[in-house]
């Protein structure tokens, strides 16, 4: 039996309280913007009030009068290279000749209050010659006469997928069953709580030490040094604690600025985004815009899919290219499908910049190939559930890039479980029990039921032959007379768990050795990278480098105990035991340009959800009774925090399907607040019933698969289709809004 069937473990597997969850509740965790010391100053930022304009001129000099103020910079001051990104340098440190979307940076201000330092930057004049913005992403890809963005064109990534007839685009895909349909997926925040911040220290080496809320704190250094003409070594990150994430903080916000201010005044730094600014200070979720054609048997078996899917990406690069990528190849879902003609590009356009979300690409295309699935099976007469079933992928099976399915996928029978589920009763007529809640909208009068389903695959860790590792240092010492274990890692902890994770693996590993205290070291750049918490990728590589060095020490304690000396005595006399290791997972490849084809992804995740739904058809208003999700997670490292994953991501999941949008009209955000934008409450979020799959994956660490955004995809559309199911409306567009119930019914 492998080592998977038989490990004992006396730390993965439980569900060990997170050391951070009690002060996370009693207030008393220190966030990022809670950061302080004695002789900081503050830093804001002057943004443009347009989302496409030439800059003519800025005067500093207004600023500079104001008392208080110690530094105004603008793009001059910039110490190094004007460009960073993510993937691809194309976004200034701070505006140059031109503005390309409204809140990009202009200029810094440094003073000794926060409120000086707003007045000051109110006070810098910047004479804009206004452009046209370029809104419509479909006129920005396709329109030969549409202004460029930036002056390489418009298009940031074309990837189609070709198989079999697909391969041919003069070829006539033709079927006995044919459904079509235009679907829209509107613009998403990740709307976190704990908004952008952070602590700029300058040091005696003339570097500096930057304190803040990240994601990946090695790609925030690479990016962050060139523009202050400092070597890496010279700018050392620590994270701070981080009140969120879920993508949007991949992307820098207000590092350098924060360290350029440092730098100048020769003063700490500190910079927090108010709410407002927060939504102009990070990227968000590419809203999508779809055409699909799904053509299949008499008796519902998939014979072609057709797409179009088109990404805004709005003014900059970010992770654009790695998004169509997911898009392209996740595009027809966890179907065996043998002929495909799809075609997914992200464009530059002057709206918001659009980078990582939780789902990254997956989401939009799963929201569309999921409607389409709940059309085919009523132009078959077949249920909802069975047409998946008739057509679900399972161990084997290959992909629509040719990416053979190498591990279980269960999809068929995770499925055939949810059904089965018993649905939740009719209800009670209790004050909350109705649409509107609280609001006494409605007795009952025009309120109808209805049950969706959706599924979702989701590829895990970073794609396409990127250099996916992490890092880990693990030290076993005595401390107090007992063996002591200090685990260090970059790896961010951006309320996901891995802090207790690491812990978890080290008790694994070395709790038989009688280590019986471990502590996870904050993560800082002193240690190598461990990549970004992002992907559904953390439990999978730091684990797995946590794993590998863990098992170094234990060997090399193993030799210095001879089976026969205590730990504690074999510490005394040798000394610690240190070691560090890098993981790797399998590796991938890049898709094919032309076909698509190519093992692109190293792990798949699939989630499958029921919604039931009661919608006042009259007024609207929709309330969710019950979400069902079933998930095959490969093997269960701690169940509690899981089961977070699960509804976190079905949450959010549900707010894009019913409330979630960044209203975004000309190149302009009109709603950037919590007042306007929403997202769901307690009141909102419904009981769910959860079923957790173990069946492992023989080529992951301890046999686990990514777990925190596969059910963020299956949401969506399954409370779609409920909605759908009680109004009779095709509602092709998420969030589906009152009006376009009330409106149309």
């Amino acid at each position: 039996m492998s080592e998977i069937e038989t490990r004992q473990s006396p730390g993965i597997g439980e569900s060990l309280l997170r050391p951070d969850g009690t002060l996370k509740v009693t207030g008393e965790f220190a966030y990022s913007s809670d950061l302080y010391l004695a002789d900081m100053v503050w830093g804001v930022t002057l943004r443009s009030p347009h989302p496409s304009a030439w800059i003519r001129s800025v005067d500093v000099g207004p600023a500079l009068a104001v008392p208080g103020v110690l530094a105004v910079l603008t793009h001059e001051d910039v110490p190094g290279e004007k460009f960073y990104g993510l993937e691809h340098r194309d976004q200034p440190v701070l505006a140059i000749d031109r503005v390309r979307y409204q809140g990009e940076p202009v200029a810094l201000v440094a003073a000794d209050h926060p409120e000086r330092a707003r007045r000051a930057a109110a006070a810098i004049v910047v004479e804009y010659e206004v452009r046209e913005a370029v809104t419509d992403p479909r006129r920005a890809a396709f329109d030969p006469d549409c202004p460029k963005v930036h002056e390489q064109g418009n298009v940031l990534r074309h990837q189609p997928v070709r198989v079999g007839a697909g391969l041919d685009d003069a070829a006539d895909l033709t079927a006995p069953v044919v459904v079509a349909g235009e679907y829209e997926v509107g613009m998403q925040d990740q709307a976190f709580l704990g908004p952008e911040s952070g602590l700029a220290v300058p040091a005696e080496d003339g570097g500096v030490d930057l304190f803040v809320a990240t994601q990946w704190l090695h790609a925030d250094r690479d990016q962050i040094a060139p523009c202050l003409g400092l070597p890496p070594e010279r700018v050392r990150l620590s994270l701070a604690g981080v009140g969120g994430a879920f993508g949007a903080r991949e992307d820098l916000s207000m590092q350098v600025h924060a360290c350029m201010l440092a730098l100048r005044t020769g003063r700490p730094v500190k910079m927090v985004y108010h709410r407002e600014e927060s939504f102009f200070g990070h990227v968000h979720r590419h809203p999508a815009r779809m055409r699909y054609e799904h053509g299949a048997t008499r008796d519902g078996r998939l014979l072609y899919v057709k797409a179009e899917i088109l990404l805004d990406g709005g003014a900059y690069c970010s992770s654009s290219r790695a998004v169509v990528g997911n898009a392209a190849s996740l595009g027809v879902g966890p179907y065996e499908v043998p002929n495909v003609r799809l075609d997914a590009y992200g464009v530059y356009t002057n709206n918001p910049p659009c980078g990582a979300m939780r789902g990254f690409g997956a989401v939009q295309a799963c929201y569309a190939y999921e409607s389409q699935m709940d059309r085919l099976a009523e132009a078959c007469g077949l249920d909802p559930v069975e047409i998946r079933v008739r057509n679900a992928v399972s161990q084997g099976s290959r992909l629509a890039t040719g990416q053979v399915v190498d591990s279980p996928a269960p999809l068929a029978g995770m499925l055939r479980e949810l059904a089965a589920m018993p649905l939740p009763p009719e209800p009670a007529g209790g004050l909350l029990d109705l649409p509107g809640g609280a609001g006494r909208t409605t007795r009952g009068e025009g309120v109808r039921r209805g049950v969706g389903y959706g599924v979702g695959i989701k590829n895990i860790c970073f794609s396409e032959g990127f250099d996916d590792h992490s890092t880990a240092r693990v030290r076993v010492e005595l401390l107090g007379g007992e063996p002591h274990a200090l685990v260090h890692t970059a790896a961010a902890e951006v309320g996901q768990g891995l802090v207790m994770v690491q812990e978890q693996v080290a008790r694994t590993e070395l709790g038989g050795l009688g280590v019986g205290r471990v502590t996870v070291a904050g993560a800082d750049t002193s240690v190598g990278s461990a990549g970004s918490s992002s992907a559904s990728r953390q439990s999978y590589v730091t684990g797995g480098a946590v794993r590998a060095a863990c098992r170094a020490v234990r060997e090399r304690l193993e030799g210095l105990c001879a089976g026969e000396v205590p730990l504690a005595e074999a510490l005394e006399r040798h000394g610690p035991v240190e070691e560090t290791r890098e993981y790797r997972h399998r590796p991938t490849f890049p898709m094919d340009p032309v076909t698509g084809q190519g093992d692109s992804h190293t792990q798949l995740a699939l989630c499958v959800h029921r919604a039931v739904v009661d919608v006042d058809t009259e007024l609207g208003l929709v309330k969710v009774v019950e979400l069902a999700a079933v998930q095959d997670v490969g093997r269960v490292l701690n169940r509690l925090a899981l089961e977070g994953q699960i509804h976190g991501g079905s949450a959010q999941g549900l707010g894009l399907a019913l409330m979630e949008e960044i209203q975004v009209a000309g190149g302009r955000v009109l709603n950037p607040s919590f007042t306007d934008y929403l997202i769901p409450t307690v009141l909102d979020m419904p009981p769910m019933r959860v079923s957790i799959l173990e069946n492992p994956d023989p080529h992951a660490p301890y046999g686990l698969r990514g777990a925190g955004e596969p059910p963020t995809l299956s949401s969506t559309p399954a409370v779609a289709a409920a909605v759908r199911a009680a109004t009779g409306l095709d509602l092709p567009r998420v969030p589906i809004r009152p009006h376009d119930i009330a409106l149309s019914g």
